[in-house]
């Protein structure tokens, strides 16, 4: 079994590969292709934590996988990460365990990279601002998949503690040193929605973080922030607002999606308003954006199999690199 760390796989992989990789894989799945049974979650109240267990297995790729990852906020107060995850990966011919790999990057660059494309086919071609809302773990690579697909010229940054918000901009600097465009950090929330044009939410909140009221016509918004019922990122005024809304998986946001399930519950939305999967999307199913003032929402509460591809990949190109360390177990 091959091992491959963090700092192993970013020398691998990154965004420019996820990218692509994540869009043919969108097409398999499309085409029945990918197994994928409904992942479970095991949740720790007290903790406000959970563990998540994902499998799925990829014909075309011969392979199989489960990731476990666990997210455990108060994890920084004792100097741990929020976000651990491993993924083993399984051979689908001869049933051979051939990797574990580190997961928490590859969780955070695939789920970026997700929305980049949803960013790709749902936001306005010319769009060139972006608000951060939550600059936390999963918000750097984010902003990174947008920075990919959009000409971007200006980011307003906002997090409930402003140093925080200030730090990232450091992260982001590494993450895409390409950028020469402006950052700004920001004391309110509907004052960053407001001048942006791609709206990207990746927090923990319970409550929504910004105001519907905020959004300009013709904006788009990324959610993966809210992965559980209860939580709940953007309000009912913002789902309203949209013209399309367009998630990972409908049976995914059914069953987590605060952002949706509340206002369903309310009687004010229904899923059967949902405009489709992004799948559906690449694959010209069905539209894209349309209309130039038109506001588009992605929902994302993950699946496993992005989880696959990715660790896929990673695992051809280790290969062929001699890259990670060979254990007999």
């Amino acid at each position: 079994m091959l091992i491959l760390s963090e700092e192993q796989i970013k020398s691998l992989y990154s965004m420019k590969d996820a990218i692509p990789d994540l869009e043919r894989a969108l097409i398999y799945y499309t085409e029945g292709k990918v197994l994928n049974p409904h992942r479970t979650v095991l949740d720790f109240p007290e903790k406000s934590a959970s563990a998540l267990y994902m499998p799925s297995a990829m014909e075309p790729v011969g392979k199989a996988a489960v990731k476990v990852v666990t997210i455990f906020p108060n994890n920084p107060k004792i100097g741990k990460k929020t976000t651990q995850g491993i993924i083993i990966l399984s051979d689908t011919d001869t049933g051979e365990h051939v990797a574990c790999i580190n997961a928490s990057y590859l969780t955070r660059l695939r789920t970026g990279a997700v929305s980049g494309i949803a960013t790709k086919y749902l936001a306005r071609k010319d769009a060139s601002s972006v608000a951060v809302i939550g600059t936390g773990a999963m918000s750097g690579e984010q902003l990174q998949a947008v920075l990919e697909v959009r000409n971007v010229k200006e980011i307003l940054l906002y997090n409930r503690t402003k140093a925080k918000a200030e730090s990232f901009i450091a992260r982001l600097t590494e993450l895409s040193p390409e950028f020469t465009g402006t950052i700004r950090v920001m004391d309110n929330p509907d004052e960053a929605v407001s001048k942006a044009e791609i709206v990207i939410c990746s927090t923990r909140s319970e409550t929504p973080v910004f105001s519907g009221k905020s959004l300009q016509p013709g904006t788009h918004i990324n959610g993966v922030g809210s992965y559980l019922p209860h939580m709940q990122e953007v309000d009912e005024e913002t789902i309203a607002k949209c013209s399309k809304i367009v998630a990972d998986t409908i049976e995914g946001v059914k069953d987590e999606a605060g952002d949706l399930i509340i206002p369903a519950n309310k009687g004010i939305w229904s899923f059967s308003q949902l405009h489709g999967e992004l799948g559906e999307l690449v694959a010209g199913s069905i539209s894209g954006r349309q209309e130039t003032d038109e506001i588009t929402f992605f929902k994302s509460v993950g699946i496993a199999y992005f989880d696959l591809v990715v660790a896929a990949a990673v695992y051809e190109k280790a290969l062929k690199a001699g890259v990670g360390t060979n254990v007999v177990i």
